[in-house]
């Protein structure tokens, strides 16, 4: 994957976090969790386990105190994770567009893109 493939699809999935937020549903953010982790990962490679249990945040057993999520409760879960998700997406944008951060496989900083600019876009 090329490096603007990256960066797009990173906008995308921020886009579809913030849908997920006003729309919220357990199986779209267990789907739109593993796009983003493997995303994630793609662009920046493995990581320790501190930043892989950020990246693995959202995992629920649709459990609470031992009995299934009420709708409400479920709802409210996931707009909560696809914010810190999402925020974590955001962050990553940052690092390229604003600090010219290489993605895996690239040398040296990389510079902000052509006609880029920070945020989901």
């Amino acid at each position: 994957m090329t490096r603007d493939e990256l960066i797009d699809r990173t906008r995308q999935l921020v886009r579809e976090g913030a849908r997920l937020e006003a729309n919220p549903s357990m199986d779209a953010l267990r789907t739109w969790l593993q796009l983003s982790d493997e995303l994630l990962s793609t662009a920046w490679g493995s990581m320790d386990r501190y930043h892989l249990s950020w990246l693995q945040v959202g995992r629920p057993k649709d459990i609470v105190r031992g009995r299934p999520m009420r709708d409400d409760e479920a709802a409210a879960y996931v707009r909560e994770v696809a914010a810190a998700k999402g925020a974590v997406l955001r962050m990553s944008l940052d690092a390229i567009d604003r600090l010219g951060m290489p993605f895996v496989g690239e040398s040296g900083p990389a510079g902000p893109r052509q006609g880029s600019r920070p945020g989901p876009g």
